[in-house]
């Protein structure tokens, strides 16, 4: 039998406003918590309604040494880099960015979006990169929301996208630099779940919408706040309360590696970020072409 864990503590998503002068709902890094290896940032972008004009978005911008995961709920979002690459996601589509040795990259709605407006609701989580893999070749990985493997718990009353790692016995379509979980759980009212999780993983829970329960000991949490658990079990309980409950559960091996930031840069040492900051001034992570 596994344990379940219980709760470490819970930490409030503080609004901020980032990129053009888009709002996002940050947990971390704020005062609170730093990061939480190996996540460095999670950002709940929206939801918001935007009026025909109005929408905004993150123009060009550097990254090296991590990778970005965006996560698109509601609406759309348009991308663009600097190798090229371009395109659209969509309501429940995933893209799994591995930004490596470093690449210039843009997030902005796109034209008929912007025409008509609508609501926005996503999400961007940043992974770090082992030392080892912090200069690779940037790469992506996209997955269209028909794609991403589902699972139904046996009463059908819970129901996971896995994005990442394994639930209910489903596996993900995306491979990961280490291993990571990166699940979205719809829980029906009064239904709840104890899934699996590895336990050299560290792992936290993310409520979108719905008031649920948390842990063996059942602790309410409200949406907009991250539940941290401790690392004293194999599995993890989600419930929902009187209202269905969104709820992302994220984890993954701890690195347990230097971490030195500069805004878009995450690598080891502050000689690394010296040369990440020469190399993006310089041009050698491209250029977006427009």
């Amino acid at each position: 039998m596994t344990t379940t864990r219980t709760i470490e503590r819970t930490i409030p998503a503080l609004r901020t406003v980032e990129g053009g002068g888009f709002v996002v709902h940050r947990p971390f890094p704020t005062r609170l918590l730093m990061d939480f290896d190996p996540f460095l940032l999670l950002d709940e972008m929206g939801p918001v309604d935007y009026a025909p004009g109005e929408a905004k978005g993150a123009p060009d911008h550097p990254h090296r040494g991590f990778e970005t995961v965006t996560y698109v709920l509601e609406g759309q979002f348009g991308h663009k880099d600097s190798a090229d690459h371009s395109g659209t996601l969509r309501q429940g589509d995933v893209q799994w960015m591995t930004a490596g040795a470093g690449v210039v990259h843009s997030e902005m709605p796109d034209p008929e979006f912007t025409r008509t407006g609508g609501r926005v609701h996503g999400l961007q989580l940043w992974v770090n990169l082992p030392q080892r893999d912090k200069m690779i070749a940037p790469h992506y990985q996209e997955i269209p929301s028909a794609k991403i493997p589902v699972a139904v718990s046996d009463d059908g009353r819970v129901r996971v996208k896995v994005i990442a790692g394994e639930a209910l016995g489903v596996k993900a379509a995306i491979e990961t630099r280490t291993p990571i979980l990166y699940q979205h759980f719809s829980i029906e009212p009064g239904a709840s779940i104890e899934t699996r999780v590895p336990e050299d993983f560290r792992v936290f829970a993310y409520p979108l919408s719905g008031a649920g329960l948390y842990g063996g000991d059942r602790t309410p949490v409200r949406a907009q706040q991250m539940v941290l658990f401790n690392d004293d079990g194999g599995s993890v309980t989600l419930a929902a309360g009187d209202e269905p409950l969104e709820v992302l559960l994220i984890g993954g091996v701890p690195l347990k590696e230097p971490v030195v930031r500069y805004g878009p840069f995450v690598m080891n040492t502050e000689d690394e970020i010296r040369q990440a900051v020469i190399d993006y001034q310089a041009g050698r992570m491209g250029a977006i072409t427009h």
